[in-house]
């Protein structure tokens, strides 16, 4: 029952800090990233398993931590108005009407030239006064809508 316990406070503890992380940086992996996810992953392994290295303790901490997956997962479906924004987040306006929102950028990190290149790549707009909507989702993924004139 231990092993389950630790399991949960961690899931917990890896879910809290993706969510301070920011979606924004999670879509966008650098390889260092990576890294220091896979490092993080043993690193909690090491603090829900301890010292045990048994199939049953791998067993119960797998399967711990993809039930409380599952869980947020139904929770954010089953209540979307109240705990689907706790858990998953709302999107966010950072363009509207070609008008940049300054502090929604500040405040999800995120620069006007990055803004500008998001829009060049995947929307194939040169301009931000172009952009009638763009919207950071949930996902981390940035949406552009062009303006019509």
């Amino acid at each position: 029952m231990d092993i389950v316990l630790r399991a949960v406070v961690l899931f917990l503890f890896v879910w809290f800090v993706t969510r301070a992380v920011g979606r924004r940086e999670l879509s966008t992996l650098e390889p260092f990233d990576l890294i220091l996810l896979v490092v993080l992953g043993d690193l909690i392994q090491q603090g829900v398993t301890q010292n045990d290295f048994s199939v049953t303790g791998a067993i119960l901490a797998g399967g711990t931590m993809a039930l409380m997956t599952v869980l947020f997962s139904f929770l954010a479906f089953r209540f979307p108005k109240r705990i689907g924004p706790v858990l998953e987040g709302d999107p966010v306006i950072l363009v509207e009407r070609g008008r940049t929102i300054d502090r929604n950028l500040r405040r999800n990190r995120i620069t006007l030239e990055e803004l500008a290149a998001q829009a060049r790549i995947n929307a194939q707009i040169a301009h931000l006064d172009q952009i009638e909507w763009a919207v950071l989702e949930t996902s981390g993924q940035i949406s552009f809508i062009p303006s019509r004139s």
